[in-house]
């Protein structure tokens, strides 16, 4: 098995659609309007803002992915999955410090993210990389209970 994690190309986009959908769909949870936004349009919504995505590729095949966004006070990483299948391999680790790393380089100082609870796994990825959790705030999710950031 090989891996790499590889910078989004116009390619990949049916391959995004169906990572976030299957996320979405896999933890019960309803396709929000700011969901179907990111999904169809990932260029408006995360590459015109400066940010970058992310895809995980296993023996060349798309297995997950992970966005980021400039925010007036960091990068938000968002929409990061693993297949059920590629789940284990570390990938998501690579994924998300891919995110940190160009963070780093674009002279960010924070990232920033909102998830669920009931993402287990989620949370014990980020708090392991660093990631503190923060007060609730206003979000555009009705899924998101959990706010976490990293200063870098």
């Amino acid at each position: 098995m090989t891996a790499a994690i590889v910078d989004f190309r116009p390619n990949h986009a049916a391959a995004w659609a169906q990572l976030n959908t299957a996320w979405l769909i896999e933890g019960g949870f309803a396709i929000e309007a700011k969901d179907r936004l990111a999904i169809d349009d990932p260029q408006g919504v995360f590459l015109d803002k400066g940010g970058r995505i992310f895809i995980a590729q296993r023996d060349g095949e798309a297995v997950g992915c992970c966005a980021m966004v400039p925010t007036d006070d960091g990068v938000e990483v968002c929409k990061m999955t693993v297949t059920p299948a590629a789940r284990g391999l570390g990938l998501a680790r690579r994924l998300l410090d891919a995110c940190e790393a160009a963070a780093r380089q674009a002279g960010f100082d924070r990232l920033y993210l909102e998830t669920n609870s009931a993402l287990k796994p989620a949370i014990a990825l980020y708090e392991s990389a660093g990631f503190v959790h923060l007060p609730p705030r206003p979000t555009p999710y009705v899924r998101a209970d959990v706010f976490m950031e990293k200063r870098l």
